[in-house]
């Protein structure tokens, strides 16, 4: 009958058979069972007070048992919190700040301390305090600008007025750069069980490959894209360039009316709203392809909103996951391979152009521009015109 009872039946048992012998009854049931003369005592003890009794589900009386390590030291709770977030406290400087937070270290922390408690123990508080096991989460953008819906309505009006006239609208964009070799790639794909494509272990740049900088240009109303993967800087002669080999290579012919450009584009980076490379070089563009090209900046904070990112390169993400890449003819040809069931068609190739970093614009060129700054935030939107004198190189 042993395993059928538990700790209190198995105690009223033994006493009742003890009291069934008689005399000497404690001692040959202790003999026979196993089961100490104090445990059958108490138990004599309850079933001549006639208790009610405490039901199945419970075994001890309330308060029974040996008490949590948190009500013999409550001091466990403060110092455990001081622990988890060392800001909150008061204590910026502690030890645990910089270091893995694991239960294991924050009992060993918790012990150095003086409490004696253990790992679990440290499990169990943490959640009775609202604790969990949590990541990053990437939500911050900075503070938003007063004018940011309204500069997405003003460019969202300026699209449809370029498209109603037929003209094209681009969004343009530099994808995260890449190292080029037989690196690890985040994602998964089909392959024999048991054999994984082998990868190097870390991720140092080979000097012989490089990196790769993919800069992408999205046609909003045809659903297409280009992207250029550069190898030496990004700057704002490399991003207008690849605007130029977009038009030359697709949108010339698909646009063969064309007299004005729209392009969106992030206020930062190589084609930043304050560098003054970026509009030099798109002057030169408009002088070469007769194109008066309209640039619309997104707000400060919002490069997660541009088309590009969302219709091209999540894509392209998506497309090569899992596949090292080895060559930049393999990016290349993963690129250019990328489609959606939306119609997406890409275009790729190999920039082996030099744009050395650090070139300066002086105010005197800046001056030579033929720019209308709009009346609308003109820092974000202006027209570039093509101009009737040839500014110096």
């Amino acid at each position: 009958m042993g395993p059928a009872l538990n700790e209190r039946t198995r105690r009223l048992w033994a006493a009742s058979e003890a009291r069934a012998i008689g005399y000497g009854g404690i001692a040959v049931v202790e003999r026979a069972t196993g089961i100490s003369r104090s445990t059958i005592e108490r138990g004599l003890e309850e079933l001549e007070a006639d208790e009610v009794p405490l039901g199945p589900e419970r075994i001890r009386r309330p308060g029974g048992g040996r008490k949590r390590a948190v009500d013999k030291d409550p001091g466990i709770r403060t110092d455990l919190d001081a622990l988890v977030e060392p800001t909150a406290s008061g204590t910026p400087d502690a030890p645990l700040r910089w270091t893995s937070k694991s239960v294991r270290r924050l009992a060993d922390e918790l012990n150095a301390m003086g409490h004696e408690v253990s790992y679990r123990v440290v499990m169990e508080l943490l959640h009775e305090e609202g604790y969990s096991l949590q990541a990053n989460r990437k939500t911050r953008e900075g503070r938003a600008h007063p004018d940011r819906d309204a500069q997405f309505h003003y460019l969202n009006e300026s699209v449809r007025t370029h498209q109603a006239r037929g003209d094209p609208v681009i969004s343009v964009d530099t994808k995260k750069k890449e190292l080029v070799g037989d690196f690890k790639n985040p994602g998964r794909e089909w392959r024999p069980k048991g054999e994984p494509e082998p990868v190097r272990v870390h991720d140092f740049i080979i000097p012989d490959q490089g990196k790769a900088i993919p800069y992408g240009v999205y046609d909003l109303t045809r659903n297409e894209g280009w992207v250029s993967v550069g190898i030496d800087h990004d700057t704002g002669s490399f991003a207008v360039h690849t605007i130029e080999r977009w038009w030359e290579v697709m949108g010339r012919s698909a646009y063969p009316e064309a007299t004005s450009l729209l392009v969106s584009a992030d206020c930062g980076g190589s084609n930043g709203s304050r560098l003054r490379l970026w509009k030099w070089e798109l002057q030169q563009l408009a002088n070469r392809s007769g194109l008066s090209i309209t640039v619309g900046h997104l707000p400060p904070g919002t490069s997660k909103w541009n088309k590009i990112e969302h219709r091209l390169f999540s894509y392209i993400a998506m497309n090569w996951r899992g596949k090292p890449l080895t060559s930049l003819v393999a990016i290349v040809s993963l690129i250019a391979a990328t489609t959606s069931r939306k119609g997406l068609h890409v275009r790729s190739e190999i920039d082996h152009g030099s744009y050395p970093a650090g070139i300066k614009i002086s105010k005197a060129q800046i001056a030579l521009l033929n720019l209308e700054r709009h009346r609308f935030h003109g820092d974000w939107n202006y027209t570039i015109r093509p101009s009737t004198h040839e500014p110096s190189p």
